[in-house]
């Protein structure tokens, strides 16, 4: 189907040290959707992944890339990036990693889903999402990490720390970034509790995930466990709030 009536989309990849994988997603997601455009968000990669950017950029101007001169997280590079695409008029605003875990072929599927969403979720816990080349220790920290997600801020998001989405511009608007102090990992599972609190609609469609074979992976135990810690931390008030309501409805 055609996706004119969401307006202009873009995919905002930040990357560190992907030189050996950016040039192949982003070739990919230019073929599979060529109205797509692409914001490549570099934090000073050492290896050269930024003038593989700009080389990219040179021959191809739906191709722009954003700079920042040290890392400095995630969530602080897509805050970067979503802020200059809301500043240059896009209409959709999208995360994928640029490590071709996130296969720009199945796009669609997230498009089509934003006809009546705000926020559209790339999943692989939901029926049809999947994962390859994952241990099982993995797997079980991801699902895992999510369930105590789902139970602890009591959301229906099945996989809140999925990187793979598209945002309408409103609800990045609604939501406010100039407030979020996210800048690793937790930044996923941060936005996706912001949109359900501004009582926006998030959608997830199934993905299947295909584990980086180039490269290294960012993710580690001490990442993991920096997320936990804030997550945690918003149940814990949350519950809080929830309990004070109660308490103050039965007390009037």
């Amino acid at each position: 189907m055609s996706h004119a009536e969401l307006g202009r989309v873009v995919m905002v990849v930040p990357t560190y040290n992907e030189a050996t994988n950016l040039e192949w997603i982003v070739r990919r997601l230019r073929a599979a959707h060529p109205s797509v455009e692409v914001l490549v968000v570099d934090d000073g990669s050492p290896d050269g992944t930024g003038a593989i950017a700009d080389a990219i950029a040179a021959e191809d101007p739906a191709v722009s890339v954003l700079h920042r001169e040290r890392k400095e997280g995630l969530g602080a590079a897509y805050l970067h990036g979503f802020r200059v695409a809301l500043e240059a008029g896009y209409d959709v605003i999208g995360e994928m990693d640029a490590d071709g875990s996130h296969q720009p072929e199945q796009l669609h599927r997230l498009l089509d889903a934003l006809a009546d969403a705000d926020l559209v979720i790339g999943s692989r816990w939901v029926p049809g999402g999947s994962v390859v080349n994952w241990p099982i220790t993995r797997t079980a920290l991801s699902r895992g990490g999510n369930l105590y997600v789902r139970l602890l801020l009591g959301v229906g998001v099945h996989d809140a720390t999925a990187g793979y989405r598209l945002f309408r511009r409103t609800a990045l608007e609604k939501i406010d970034l100039t407030s979020v102090r996210s800048t690793g990992y937790v930044f996923q599972t941060d936005l996706v509790w912001r949109t359900l609190q501004a009582g926006l609609r998030v959608r997830e469609v199934p993905i299947e995930f295909v584990e980086r074979v180039r490269g290294d992976s960012k993710m580690s135990g001490a990442v993991a466990a920096e997320s936990l810690r804030k997550i945690t931390a918003w149940g814990l008030h949350e519950r809080r709030k929830q309990l004070s309501r109660a308490l103050h409805r039965r007390t009037r």
